[in-house]
């Protein structure tokens, strides 16, 4: 089977996930520069959020030779990505698991047809 269609998902939520990891990389960095510490932890759930869009977009590719490798990765991604930064990584988080459980429970139609 293609597993076109998570793919796609996938991909798309790796990046979605890229642009609100990187609005919140902004944001820390303004609320570091203003604070009287010199640091912000929204600095860190950010890069946190850029790893787990990496690990998302690694799970779209895979999903394709190893389905449920793939959506396990993908499922990975979108819930640790949903608890770093929620308000930044909602639409990627749905598109990720959304994809992830494609990838875990849809079946093969050659293998039905097979048997």
């Amino acid at each position: 089977m293609k597993r076109t269609t998570e793919f796609v998902l996938g991909l798309l939520g790796g990046i979605f996930g890229f642009i609100g990891a990187f609005m919140a990389l902004f944001i820390g960095g303004v609320d570091a520069a203003f604070s009287s510490s010199g640091t912000s932890e929204v600095i860190g759930l950010g890069w946190a959020a850029v790893i787990l869009s990496i690990l998302g977009i690694i799970g779209s590719v895979v999903v394709k030779s190893k389905a449920k490798f793939g959506g396990i990765l993908m499922l990975i991604s979108a819930i640790g990505g949903v608890i770093s930064i929620s308000m930044f990584y909602i639409l990627p988080g749905v598109l990720l698991l959304i994809a992830g459980l494609m990838g875990i429970f849809r079946k093969d139609k050659n293998k039905e047809v097979a048997a």
